[in-house]
């Protein structure tokens, strides 16, 4: 078995758990942007980068037993995520693909979708990315994108400079495995350029509160990213208990305020 490849924000089970978070309090929002794209029973759909399959699982029980969803992961312990989730719910309409998006063809099929979540903004070749995956989409079939748009519209009222500063690092360590934050800003282009067209946009951003279930979105994700930083030697402990000094006051604030990193949705037709 390979070995696991693994990413810059990580493979291991806290990653896997926050993972969980992410998609659940992201759910509404991504059902509700499947629902207005036609994504429904008997729809072949290619999720793109599944990760642990959370999406995979969901867009698994809305095409059915006589649609189905391939999914590519390269990252082994997601990929065995994946096998236990479907083999949890008894879907038998999943097929998983062990491939790296960057090194290796995807495979074609007759898709009605393709579900790119979090993906473009963290490969090294975005112009790649959306070529092969021009190559393997039929004409009029639908690529559907959440990538974040400007990943410096995090922050928090009032300010939390230390959270600031943890933002810069989380900015400069993705640019360093050579993503970056605001992958969205280049989609158009791209998708222009390999015979795509947009057919609808919606930006997602939110302006939270500490008792908000989505604060912990963020939140969750500061926890389990500045050990990660510290392991990179980026960042101290002094650092990180400032870090976190600063999210404790702020979730104590009734009157704390959070805006959330642009995602802008993207549903491009292949022409």
């Amino acid at each position: 078995m390979p070995t696991d490849r693994d990413y810059v924000l990580g493979t291991h089970d806290e990653e896997l758990a926050r993972l969980g978070l992410q998609h659940r309090v992201w759910r509404p929002v991504v059902l509700d942007c499947w629902q207005r794209a036609g994504v429904t029973v008997d729809k072949r759909v290619l999720d793109v980068g599944a990760g642990p399959g959370y999406a995979t699982v969901d867009l698994a029980e809305i095409v059915g037993t006589t649609g189905e969803v391939i999914a590519l992961e390269r990252s082994r312990n997601f990929v065995r995520a994946m096998e236990a989730a479907c083999r949890a719910r008894l879907l038998t309409n999943v097929k998983i693909h062990e491939i790296d998006l960057m090194t290796d063809d995807l495979p074609a099929g007759d898709y009605d979708f393709a579900w790119c979540r979090w993906v473009v903004s963290f490969v090294d070749d975005p112009a790649l990315l959306i070529q092969r995956l021009a190559r393997v989409m039929p004409k009029a079939s639908l690529s559907i994108f959440h990538e974040y748009g400007h990943y410096e519209t995090w922050r928090f009222f009032p300010q939390l400079p230390m959270q600031e500063r943890f933002r810069e690092h989380v900015i400069a360590t993705w640019r360093e495995s050579g993503g970056e934050p605001d992958g969205a800003a280049r989609l158009p282009q791209l998708l222009a350029d390999n015979g795509f067209v947009i057919r609808s946009t919606r930006p997602h951003v939110f302006c939270l509160r500490p008792n908000d279930y989505m604060w912990q979105w963020p939140a969750t994700f500061i926890e389990i990213y500045l050990p990660r930083l510290i392991e990179m030697g980026r960042i101290d402990q002094e650092f990180a208990d400032k870090v976190r000094a600063d999210l404790a006051n702020a979730e104590a604030n009734l009157n704390a305020v959070m805006i959330t990193p642009l995602v802008l949705e993207i549903v491009a037709e292949k022409l």
